[in-house]
């Protein structure tokens, strides 16, 4: 027994200290480049600011100036007029979204259903396709004069819908990222599911329950996680909404330039050239956006321990 102890430990000292790292360098080095070095850089450049010295035209030098694009940033009435557009967008869409790609997967894993594989496929697909050329098409779909729903609506002698008034234009971004979300937070949920235990099914129909109650009562308590995680990434989707409002500017009077909060960053920063002040506003962006994740899965915790007391 001795002997074969002193086997294995030489066996783990066979392998350098050094060798782990090696499969989690390139990842550790990636994460650096791509997210701490940008981070730490935008943390500098929202501390810094112009000042203009000397006489005549003056000259512009970049000088230390605290916290003061931070307090400009939190005074912005337009920042916060665009997290309330941006609320209203994420209230429409996140339950919209979340109970679809939910009801999907439910239907796709129930037994002897018929081409699943091409519903996945094609659910997801929408998904696959960039936020720029979504929002074109669905532009085009709205536009009025080539709009083939508001034709529809004519042909049929019903009201044509204006999809660019201030109220609609809220739906009308809903739904592009409805169509293209649903697909990708279905997949989440649809692999969730197929990690449970096909046991759990079996014994529950010998005991008479119907698909409905395994859903209801094995499936909807199992995915909780996997819920959280879609309902997650589709609140931080909705924190950084940018490319569908920005595409369909040109098209309607209804959308601002400072829309949503990223829109304003992106004016800031390179339309108003204001790089000190574009750097805080996402700083404030970012840290809210991780005070809202904190704060779900705070609560999600809360739910699931009152749950199992």
């Amino acid at each position: 027994m001795t002997a074969t102890n002193t086997s294995t430990k030489k066996r783990f000292r066979a392998v350098h200290p050094f060798v782990p790292w090696l499969f989690v360098g390139p990842a550790v080095l990636l994460s650096i480049a791509t997210i701490v070095a940008p981070f730490i850089y935008a943390v500098i450049m929202s501390l810094r600011g112009v000042k203009v010295a000397g006489g005549g035209l003056g000259r512009r030098e970049e000088v230390f100036v605290g916290f003061a694009n931070y307090i400009n940033a939190a005074f912005n009435a337009e920042l916060w007029t665009g997290f309330g557009r941006m609320l209203i967008v994420g209230v429409i869409t996140i339950p919209i979204t979340l109970g679809l790609a939910l009801l999907f997967a439910l239907l796709l894993d129930t037994p002897r259903v018929r081409l699943a594989r091409f519903s996945r496929i094609a659910i997801f697909l929408p998904y696959a396709v960039p936020g720029v050329i979504a929002s074109l098409m669905w532009g085009f779909i709205y536009l009025p004069g080539v709009s083939p729903i508001r034709e529809l609506a004519a042909s049929l002698g019903l009201a044509q819908p204006d999809f660019f008034t201030r109220d609609s234009i809220f739906w009308s971004i809903a739904n592009i990222n409805i169509w293209g979300g649903v697909g990708f937070n279905m997949v989440i949920l649809y692999t969730a599911l197929r990690g449970i235990s096909s046991e759990l099914y079996d014994a529950a129909r010998v005991d008479g329950c119907t698909e409905l109650q395994i859903a209801w009562n094995i499936k909807l308590p199992l995915l909780l996680p996997a819920i959280v995680l879609t309902a997650l990434f589709s609140l931080i989707g909705t924190i950084q909404l940018f490319s569908e409002p920005t595409t369909l500017s040109p098209l309607t009077d209804a959308l601002s330039s400072t829309w949503v909060p990223m829109m304003l960053v992106y004016r800031d920063t390179f339309v108003a050239q204001n790089l000190y002040g574009g750097a805080a506003t996402s700083m404030l962006v970012a840290v809210l956006t991780i005070a809202a994740s904190v704060l779900l899965f705070w609560i999600t915790r809360r739910r699931s321990a009152g749950g199992l007391a």
